[in-house]
Parts: structure tokens; C-alpha cells; sequence
């Protein structure tokens, strides 16, 4: 299972589960090879053939439930989380229980902004998959996004004891502890996150709001100017704004 990401502040993971049937030990019929080639290029980025090549598999084979999921998270990467959504149904009706599809239709809503529609998803997910950090990560994001930094906190606390020393885990449990008012706990999560990851961007955004709130001006504008320089662009766009805006007033400007 893999994770993905987001609001303004979520490291998202985004990421998601990419099933593979196991093949029966004949040949594969057409819908396995066409659902094969899907997942090729899913994992070589091309997600319109990806859709292409699942849409395929259905044709021949309308009950194949990894490829709506797989349809549904090639389209969560072209930007459609509605279709995605209704993939991730159809996987549903087929596989009640599937936390493969309950897990990524989360992850759509929450790209959606549907944060109560996913909270429901990720935790319906927990039952059938308890020991999963990324899904409980990922519910803490849309805790998080929703105002609710308690019950994020403790989903970014259950997700490190299931994966320990994960940087964005840590980074958006400093996002709560900023929320809660804990700025010297937020420090110190971005920190070990830097430590863990040292080009990780978000990290010095975090570490500079905690030192802006415990008073710390000067450490706070090097952090803002470390995350200016380190940001990208396109998928930093809203905090490299709050960034310079933070460090001009900072500076007096």
C-alpha cells in the first residue's frame, strides 16, 4: 500500500494500492493481458493508458475488481476524483470488503474535499486492515483538514508506532502539535524529520512556524528562507506564499 496526499498542509500521500490478481496457471485470458499492460504503465506513469488498458479488461470482464480500482487510481492521478469515486464504487459493489477499495475511494474524497465522506472510508478500511500505518496516517490528514488536530494527533501517534521514524508522519504530527498550540513539540518533529529526511521541504515550513511562535525571529526567517529555497513550485505554491509573507513581516517589511 502506498499514500498520498492533501490539504494546504498535508504531505499526502497520496499514494495508493496498485493490485496485480494472481495469474491462474493457464495463459492469461485477454482481460488479464489488457489489465496487465494497465498496471505497466501505471507504474510508468502513463496514467491515460492506464485508464485505457483497464477500460479494456472491463469490456471483457465487467467483475474484474482490481481493475476499477486500478482504473479508479490512474484516474485519481489525471485529476478526477469523481471518476475515480465511481470506480472505487463499482469495486465496492463486487468486494464489500475490499480496504483496497475503501482506502482509495478515501483518498479521492479527500482530494475532493469530502473530508467526512473519507474520515467514513479510512476508518470502515481500519476494520479490514488494522495494521495499516498509511490509512491511518491519511485519516489523520483529513482530521487535520477538517480542524480536528486531537484526533489527528492521535492517528499520526498510532500510524509511527505501526512505522516508526517516517518523516512525513512526523511532519504533519508537528502540524497538529502547531494546531494544539504545542509549538515546542512541533520543533521537535520537524527536526527528526529533517534528520530522517534532509531534503525534505515541508519540514523547514513546519520547523519555521514552531520557532516563529516560540519567539525565535531569527531562526524562524533562516527556516522560512530554507523552505523558500527548498519549496517546489507547483506543489508548494500556497506555502511558499504563506512562507514570504511570513518572513516579510518578520523582517519588517
Amino acid at each position: 500500500m502506498k499514500k498520498l496526499q492533501i490539504g494546504i498542509f498535508i504531505v499526502l500521500s497520496l499514494t495508493s494500492f496498485l493490485l496485480a490478481p494472481a495469474l491462474a496457471a493457464q495463459e492469461p485470458d485477454a482481460a488479464q493481458a489488457a489489465f496487465e499492460q494497465g498496471v505497466a504503465a501505471l507504474n510508468q506513469g502513463k496514467a491515460a493508458l492506464a485508464v485505457e488498458k483497464f477500460s479494456e479488461a472491463l469490456k471483457l470482464d465487467p467483475e474484474l475488481v482490481e481493475a476499477y480500482i486500478n482504473r479508479g487510481i490512474a484516474q485519481l492521478r489525471l485529476e478526477q476524483p469523481v471518476e475515480a469515486v465511481a470506480d472505487f464504487d463499482k469495486a465496492l459493489e463486487l468486494a464489500p470488503n475490499s480496504a483496497e477499495a475503501l482506502y482509495n475511494r478515501a483518498l479521492a474524497y479527500s482530494k475532493g474535499g469530502v473530508y467526512d465522506q473519507a474520515l467514513a472510508d479510512y476508518t470502515q478500511a481500519l476494520k479490514y486492515a488494522p495494521q495499516d500505518w498509511q490509512i491511518v496516517y491519511n485519516r489523520g490528514n483529513a482530521y487535520l483538514d477538517l480542524g480536528k488536530a486531537k484526533e489527528a494527533l492521535a492517528d499520526y501517534q498510532r500510524a509511527l508506532k505501526l512505522q516508526p521514524e517516517t518523516p512525513e508522519v512526523l511532519n504533519n504530527r508537528g502540524l497538529a502539535y502547531l494546531s494544539l498550540g504545542q509549538a515546542e513539540k512541533a520543533l521537535n518533529d520537524a527536526d527528526e524529520a529533517l534528520k530522517l529526511q534532509p531534503n525534505f521541504a515541508r519540514a523547514h515550513f513546519v520547523r519555521a512556524q514552531a520557532l516563529e511562535k516560540l519567539g525565535q525571529k531569527y531562526e524562524a526567517m533562516a527556516a522560512y528562507r530554507q523552505f523558500l529555497k527548498a519549496g517546489n513550485p507547483a506543489k508548494d505554491q500556497d506555502l511558499l506564499q504563506k512562507a514570504l509573507a511570513h518572513l516579510e513581516k518578520l523582517e519588517g517589511k
